[in-house]
């Protein structure tokens, strides 16, 4: 926990390689001071096929998905700061957002608590 899972066009990889994106993300949760770096997950998944507003303007949205307890002035500092790095990475791209989303404590399970 958490994720950031970038939905983008696939002209996106052309200006930046995926890795230079990922660790830029990543960086930026992590400096957030609200995660431990080793459980930051960043992963991306380029579009061929969209539509914005009818026409193939690139774009970017990240989904992030984080485990509930973080203030809303906390999310909303993450979710500016995470929009103006990708601004200052792609100051040609128009649309550039992100929404951020609180798992549920009592409802998580991973890997490591079942038996």
């Amino acid at each position: 926990m958490p994720h950031f899972v970038i939905d983008c066009s696939q002209n996106i990889l052309n200006k930046k390689a995926p890795n230079e994106i990922i660790q830029r993300v990543c960086d930026t949760a992590e400096a957030s001071g609200l995660f431990e770096a080793g459980d930051i997950k960043v992963r991306i998944n380029p579009f061929e096929y969209y539509t914005i507003g009818n026409t193939r303007d690139d774009f970017m949205h990240v989904f992030a998905n984080i485990m509930e307890g973080r203030s809303i002035p906390e999310k909303k500092d993450l979710s500016k700061k995470i929009v103006s790095e990708l601004k200052s990475m792609f100051p040609e791209v128009p649309i550039i957002s992100i929404n951020i989303r609180d798992f549920e404590k009592a409802t998580y399970c991973n890997k490591s608590m079942v038996g």
